[in-house]
C-alpha cells in the first residue's frame, strides 16, 4: 500500500476559503477516488491560510482488474436460422471477444446478447497523475481571481506544489506550476524551506519543525484552550463564539493566545459595543468575570501568528488599536445622547429605503400601518396597541445615530440602549432592539408582543414593496435577503403562536401598492408556501410526504389553510410524523387513501364537510352506505370538534373506529353504478370523507413503505 501526498503553497488565503475548501476536498476526494475505483485506507485534508493539502494512505499499486458487462444485440438480430449475423460477429470483434465466448441473457426487454470484458487495470500513480490536477481547479468559491495567462482562477497565486507518491515525486501540473518536495514553514519562525522526503511525513515535519499546525481541527483546539488558559490566568473568562473561533482558526498557522489590556473607563460603553468592537473589527475574544456573562473585564484575548517571545509587543499594539476604536465609540456614544431618539425620526425622510420604495420615513408609517392591523387582528388592549404603534415609529431612529453609522451591527442595539436612558417605555425599548431579531440562522427570536409585531411588519413591508420591484429571489441570489425574512415572518408567528392569518396579512399590505396587486400576491404566496416547505422539512425534520401531505401539493385549498392557519399547519405537520412513527399512521393509511383516490372520480368540492349538504339520505339503497353516512356524520362532528381545540387525534380516533365501515362499503356496495345519481351520491359520501381526513392532511401525497412517490 502507498501513500501519496498534494500540497497547494499559496499566498494568505481569505479565511472563508480556507475551510470550503477542505469541506469541499473531503466530500469530492473520496468520491472522485471511488469513481475510479482506487481503494484507500484513509483521506486527510490540511488547511491553513498558506496552504490546501491532503495525505491519502493505503492506496493500491494499481487498479483492480474488472469484468464488465456489456449488452449487445437482441438475439433474434444476433442469429439468423441460428448462425451468427454480421451484427453479432461485428459485436463480438469490437469487444476483442470470440462468438463462442458470447452469452445470452433474459431482461426486462427480452434476450440479448452479451460480452465479459477484462478491463486491465491502470497504474495507480498513473491514474492520479490524470485526475488530481482537477481537485484544484474544480474546487469552487467567492471572488475567484485569475492572474498569468491562461483561465484558472483561484483565490490567491499558488506559489509552490508538493506532490509525492510514498518517496517520490509525482509529476503533475497545476496553475503552470511542476511539483517538489519542498514545503514552506512559517513565514517568522521557520522561513526556511523544509524538505519532505516522503508523504507520511506529512504534518509531523510542518508540524516539529516548521512551527505550522496543518491540521484544522488541531489548530482549533490549540485556539480555544489556550484563549481559556490565558483569560483565567488574568482573572477571567474568555468568550469563545463558535463563528469567531472558525474565522481565527484560519487566519493563523501557529497560534499563540495573547492577552491585551484596555482602560477600565472604557467599560462605561455598552457591554455590546465592546464586543462588536473586539469581535466584529478586530477578532479579539472577550473577557468577563467569572459567573458573571453579561459583564466585561478591561481586557481581551488575541491570537497572534507570530513569535510567541514578542507576544507583550504584540499585545501592547493590539491594545493601542483598540483604544482608539474604543475611543471612537465613547465619543458617538456622547454625542448622540445630546438628543432625544426621536427626534431622529423626521431625518429618515432623507435617508433612501429602496429605489422606487421611498425613504425610511415612508417605511416607518407603512410599518407603523401594518403594526396597527396586525394589532387589530390580535385584539390587543389599547396600553398595548399604543407601545406597538410607538415600537414601529421608533424602530428605525437609530439608524442616524453616529454609533450605528460607525458600527452598523449596533442598529436596534443602540436604539434600545438610547430609548431605556430617555425614559423610554421598557416594552417599547426592547420591541425597538427585538425587531431585529432573529439576526441569522439558529438566532434568538422576539420576546416581547412589540418586538415580534413590528419585526413581522418591518418584514412584510420589504418583501411586498421588493416583490413590486420584481426583486424576486432566484436559484442562489438573493440579493435582499429575502427568504431569510420570509423565514423569521414564519418562524415568528410559530415561535409566539400568534393567531394571525398571514394569507390576510399579505392581502392586506400588498393593498397598498394597489396597482400590482395581481401580480405580486400570487408571487408571494408561492414564496411563502415554500418557505414553509422547507421549514418543516429540513429545520423541523418532518419527513418530505408529510410536508406535501400536510401543506399539498399544487393544491389551491391546502395550500390557503397552510398560510390562513399556520400554527395549526406546524402542529398538524408534528402530529402526522408522530402518527408515522407509531404506527398508526400504516394502520390508516389504506383505508383513508382508498376513499380520496375513488372520491377523486367524482365533482364534490374539497371545502365540503358536512355529508348531509352533499347526500341525498333517500338515495342510500344498502346497509352499507347507511352505516357509512352515518359514520361521516360522527367523523363530521369529530373533525369540527378537532379543529377548533386543535386536537387531531379526535379526528384521527374517529376515522379509525370508522375504517370497518368504510371497508364493509367498498367490499359491499357498487360505487359506480349505473344509475347515475346513485353513483354520485356514493361518490360524494366518499368524498366528505376525504375532505373531513383532509383537515389534517391530504393522504394522496403520503408515501408508505414499498410505495414509489408519484
Amino acid at each position: 500500500m502507498v501513500s501519496f501526498l498534494l500540497e497547494v503553497g499559496t499566498e494568505e488565503l481569505p479565511a472563508s476559503f480556507v475551510k470550503s475548501a477542505i469541506t469541499q476536498w473531503q466530500s469530492d476526494i473520496p468520491a472522485n477516488l471511488a469513481a475510479f475505483d482506487l481503494a484507500h485506507e484513509s483521506v486527510r485534508v490540511f488547511g491553513t491560510p498558506r496552504r490546501l493539502a491532503v495525505r491519502i494512505d493505503g492506496l493500491p499499486a494499481r487498479q483492480s482488474d474488472r469484468v464488465d458487462e456489456v449488452k449487445g444485440p437482441p438475439v433474434q438480430v444476433a442469429y439468423r436460422d441460428g448462425e451468427p449475423t454480421p451484427a453479432l460477429t461485428g459485436f463480438a470483434r469490437k469487444q476483442g471477444a470470440e462468438v463462442a465466448d458470447l452469452e445470452i441473457r433474459e431482461t426486462p426487454k427480452g434476450e440479448f446478447v452479451f460480452a465479459s470484458v477484462r478491463i486491465v487495470g491502470r497504474a495507480t500513480d498513473e491514474l492520479l497523475q490524470d485526475i488530481v490536477p482537477n481537485w484544484v481547479t474544480d474546487l469552487k468559491g467567492d471572488r475567484l481571481m485569475r492572474w498569468g495567462h491562461g483561465t484558472f482562477k483561484f483565490p490567491r497565486p499558488i506559489r509552490w506544489l508538493v506532490s509525492l507518491w510514498d518517496d517520490h515525486i509525482l509529476p503533475i501540473e497545476v496553475a503552470g506550476l511542476s511539483p517538489g518536495r519542498t514545503t514552506q514553514g512559517h513565514r517568522v519562525m521557520h522561513p526556511a524551506p523544509l524538505v519532505l522526503q516522503k508523504a507520511t511525513d506529512y504534518p509531523r515535519l510542518l508540524a516539529d519543525e516548521g512551527y505550522v499546525q496543518p491540521d484544522r481541527d488541531k489548530r482549533a483546539s490549540q485556539i480555544q484552550a489556550q484563549a481559556l488558559a490565558v483569560a483565567k490566568a488574568a482573572g477571567g473568562v474568555a468568550v469563545i463564539p463558535d463563528e469567531l473561533l472558525e474565522e481565527v482558526t484560519d487566519l493563523v498557522e501557529w497560534p499563540t493566545a495573547v492577552v491585551g489590556q484596555f482602560e477600565p473607563e472604557f467599560l462605561e460603553l455598552p457591554a455590546p459595543v465592546i464586543k462588536s468592537v473586539m469581535v466584529t473589527h478586530q477578532r479579539y475574544f472577550a473577557v468577563t468575570p467569572p459567573g458573571k456573562p453579561e459583564e466585561l473585564l478591561p481586557c481581551f484575548v488575541t491570537i497572534s501568528n507570530g513569535d510567541p517571545a514578542k507576544s507583550k509587543a504584540i499585545a501592547a499594539g493590539n491594545g493601542r488599536v483598540i483604544r482608539a476604536r474604543l475611543a471612537d465609540g465613547r465619543f458617538f456614544y456622547t454625542e448622540d445622547q445630546k438628543h432625544p431618539l426621536e427626534t431622529f425620526v423626521p431625518q429618515l425622510e432623507k435617508v433612501t429605503f429602496v429605489e422606487g420604495l421611498g425613504s425610511m420615513k415612508d417605511k416607518v408609517e407603512r410599518i407603523q400601518q401594518i403594526s396597527a392591523w396586525m394589532a387589530a387582528a390580535l385584539q390587543v388592549s389599547d396600553r398595548k396597541e399604543d407601545q406597538i404603534d410607538r415600537t414601529a415609529y421608533l424602530c428605525k431612529a437609530d439608524l442616524l445615530a453616529q454609533m450605528v453609522y460607525e458600527f452598523p451591527e449596533m442598529q436596534g442595539i443602540m436604539g434600545r440602549d438610547y430609548l431605556l436612558r430617555s425614559g423610554e417605555d421598557a416594552e417599547v425599548a426592547a420591541g425597538v432592539e427585538q425587531h431585529y431579531w432573529p439576526l441569522g440562522a439558529g438566532d434568538r427570536l422576539p420576546v416581547t408582543l412589540t418586538g415580534q409585531v413590528v419585526g413581522i411588519a418591518d418584514r412584510l413591508d420589504s418583501l411586498v414593496g421588493l416583490f413590486k420591484l420584481g426583486k424576486i429571489p432566484s436559484g442562489s441570489s438573493d440579493r435582499f435577503a429575502l427568504r431569510r425574512a420570509a423565514n423569521s415572518i414564519v418562524q415568528i408567528l410559530w415561535d409566539a403562536e400568534l393567531p394571525l392569518d398571514l394569507l390576510a396579512l399579505l392581502e392586506q399590505v400588498t393593498s397598498t401598492y394597489a396597482a400590482d396587486a395581481t401580480e405580486t400576491l400570487p408571487n408571494l404566496r408561492a414564496f411563502f408556501i415554500q418557505r414553509v416547505q422547507t421549514l418543516l422539512q429540513e429545520d423541523i425534520g418532518i419527513d418530505y410526504d408529510l410536508v406535501q401531505a400536510v401543506i399539498g401539493n399544487d393544491d389551491d385549498p391546502m395550500q390557503t389553510r397552510s398560510l390562513q392557519e399556520l400554527q395549526a399547519t406546524l402542529q398538524r405537520a408534528h402530529y402526522l410524523q408522530e402518527l408515522r412513527q407509531s404506527g398508526t399512521l400504516a394502520e390508516l393509511y389504506p383505508t383513508v387513501n382508498r376513499t380520496a383516490r375513488l372520491a377523486a372520480q367524482g365533482t364534490l368540492d374539497y371545502t365540503i364537510l358536512d355529508p348531509t349538504q352533499a347526500v341525498q339520505e333517500e338515495l342510500l339503497q344498502e346497509p352499507a352506505e347507511r352505516a357509512l353516512f352515518s359514520a361521516s356524520q360522527t367523523i363530521y362532528a369529530r373533525g369540527m370538534e378537532a379543529t377548533q381545540q386543535r386536537d387531531f387525534s379526535i379526528l384521527v380516533d374517529a376515522l379509525a373506529i370508522a375504517a370497518p365501515a368504510i371497508t364493509t362499503f367498498f367490499d359491499d356496495v357498487l360505487v359506480m353504478a349505473k344509475q347515475p345519481q346513485v353513483k354520485t351520491n356514493r361518490l360524494n359520501l366518499l368524498g366528505v370523507l376525504r375532505n373531513n381526513a383532509r383537515l389534517l392532511a391530504d393522504f394522496s401525497a403520503v408515501v408508505m413503505a414499498g410505495e414509489k412517490s408519484v
